[in-house]
Formats: C-alpha cells, sequence, structure tokens
C-alpha cells in the first residue's frame, strides 16, 4: 500500500525519547524560546534531518505530539518551537474557555514579527546544541532541514519560505529563511485581513517546495472564513514543485491533535493516519531522496490511498 513495505501509520519503528529547554536571544531584549526535542534513540542511523515546527495561535511546543513522534520514531530529529506573545500565554489564567479568550485578544504586528524571527534564532542556537548535547547532536544533520507549523505556525512556515508580510508600517517585505529544504503546512493562512496587496506578488515569492494541507471543514476559528478562502496561497506560489491535499470533512484541529471548542468526528483516526502517512512520505522524498516515495506520492499510489478521504493536486 505504501513506498516501502515496513511504514506502518500505527507503529514507531524506533522508540522515541523528549528533551525540552529555553534558548534566550539576548539581541532581542533576552526574548525566550522554549523548544521541545523528539529524536529516535536505540538505533544506527546517522544524519538524521532535522525538522521545525511551529505552533498555531494560543499553542506551544507541545501540540501535535502525535504527529511528532511518529515523524521521530522513523529517522528525524523534530524540533518545536514556541513562541511568545502568540502562545498559550494569552490565555493562561484567564476565565473563559482559551477560543473566546484569544478571540478577543489583540495580537500587534510586532508580536507576529517576532515569531517570525524566532525561527532564524533557534536554528543559530540549534548549531550550539548539536555539540552540547551528543546523544541528539550526533545524529543531527544540520544541512538537511525542513520546516511546518499549523494555522499561525503554517503562516510562519510560509513567511520562512518565502512569502511577503506587511511590516509595522505595512510595507511588505520578506524574512525568508533559506536553510530550510522544504516545508509542509497544516491549515495554511491567508492574508486578506492583513493586506490588500495583489495575491500574485504576496505568494508569489514563496519559492520553497510544499506540501499544504487544509480540510472541507478547515474554518477559522478566529476570523471565521471557510477553507476555499486558504486556496490562493496555494495557487499562487511560486514554486516549481507544489502538492494540495484537501480532508474530506477535515477541520482546523484534526492537524495538531487537540480539539478546542470542536467536535469530535468519526474520522478523526483516518485523518490522523493519513496526516501521519503523508507527512513522512514528503520528508522522505525531500530531505531523505527517496525516490519510492517521490512516486508514491506523485503517480498514483498516494491518489489510491487516499480513496474518497482527500483530494491531491500536483503542481
Amino acid at each position: 500500500m505504501f513506498w516501502r513495505d515496513d511504514v506502518d501509520p500505527d507503529h514507531e519503528p524506533h522508540r522515541v525519547l523528549i528533551k525540552k529547554g529555553e534558548f534566550v536571544d539576548a539581541d532581542r531584549n533576552d526574548r525566550v524560546v522554549p523548544y521541545k526535542i523528539y529524536y529516535p534513540v536505540n538505533h544506527d542511523m546517522t544524519d538524521l534531518p532535522v525538522i521545525v515546527w511551529s505552533h498555531g495561535l494560543g499553542g506551544s511546543r507541545d501540540g501535535a505530539a502525535f504527529l511528532a513522534r511518529f515523524i521521530a520514531s522513523n529517522g528525524y530529529v523534530v524540533v518545536h518551537s514556541q513562541h511568545a506573545g502568540t502562545d498559550t500565554g494569552l490565555w493562561e489564567g484567564k476565565p473563559g474557555h482559551p477560543w473566546d479568550v484569544i478571540r478577543k485578544a489583540h495580537i500587534p504586528r510586532s508580536a507576529s514579527l517576532d515569531r517570525f524571527r524566532d525561527i532564524p534564532f533557534l536554528l543559530d542556537c540549534l548549531e550550539q546544541y548539536k555539540a552540547a548535547n551528543s546523544e541528539i547532536g550526533e545524529h543531527m544533520n544540520l544541512d538537511v532541514m525542513g520546516m511546518c507549523g499549523h494555522s499561525f505556525g503554517a503562516l510562519t512556515t510560509q513567511v520562512m519560505a518565502g512569502m511577503m508580510f506587511p511590516n509595522e508600517d505595512g510595507v511588505l517585505e520578506q524574512i525568508q529563511e533559506d536553510r530550510f529544504k522544504a516545508g509542509i503546512l497544516y491549515s495554511f493562512v491567508p492574508m486578506g485581513h492583513l493586506t490588500d496587496e495583489d495575491p500574485e506578488k504576496v505568494y508569489g515569492t514563496i519559492s520553497l517546495p510544499m506540501l499544504y494541507m487544509t480540510g472541507t471543514a478547515d474554518d477559522s476559528p478566529v476570523e471565521h472564513f471557510d477553507y476555499t478562502y486558504r486556496l490562493p496561497v496555494y495557487e499562487k506560489a511560486g514554486a516549481d514543485e507544489k502538492m494540495l491535499m484537501i480532508l474530506e470533512g477535515g477541520d482546523h484541529m484534526v492537524f495538531t491533535g487537540s480539539r478546542g471548542k470542536l467536535d469530535t468526528y468519526p474520522k478523526r483516526k483516518i485523518h490522523e493516519e493519513i496526516i501521519k502517512i503523508s507527512s513522512l512520505a514528503y520528508w522522505e522524498w525531500y530531505l531523505k531522496g527517496d525516490q519510492r516515495a517521490k512516486d508514491w506520492l506523485t503517480e498514483g499510489g498516494f491518489a489510491t490511498y487516499l480513496g474518497d478521504e482527500a483530494n491531491i493536486t500536483v503542481g
């Protein structure tokens, strides 16, 4: 069914351990960037690619554990970042449901820009971390890295991939990170609420190969637009290689493993399986150069596996 016989969405082939800590950016008033690293142990693999994850609005480094563990167990080091100003600090300790608190919160442009700048800083820190933590570092390959994220984290990935973003004066600028080889966007984010510039100008500068994921029930919990509002990001992206997957009935939170105010639904297990399998195949293609994974994704195997559960568009 999959590109290799040993791929199993319900099995983690290697034990995964976790390390948590904080990096402190002295150049930004000692801004703290918490991290959580998932890494496999008891293996003979070397040069493991590194994948950076960025959480959604009101989230933390602890989100999407179901996905991080699965990817790490298959031979990757997965680094979850946390962004002060747009993380759980928005709602923790405040009365009411977190989503209601977040909807009322004012997110200044500076908070978004700080979040984006966390990523290059994090990558710089990983160089020192690799040298100081041999049990993880001896396997990490910082020359082969990918980035992904959910919702606001997807937006962060879009910016790292070259998308234009309005600065504090409303002028579009780029904060691109060239150390990433590919990316995955879970509930990618349109920019119509932040700029009235031509979508071609905003998204056309995205140069990184990426897998775009959304679902037909992927409405925004904050802005309330439906999933079709997201599609121009994919359609106008300038990268030559891109893929779009739309889960039938998939909602906003299935990509991060939590529900918020959303009801459970009977397809959650199969959708989480699809998210894990498609993500692994994509990373295997772009970060490990597995031709079998590429062929499976692009030449019909993936579409057969998805059946009626999702639609896939290549290019």
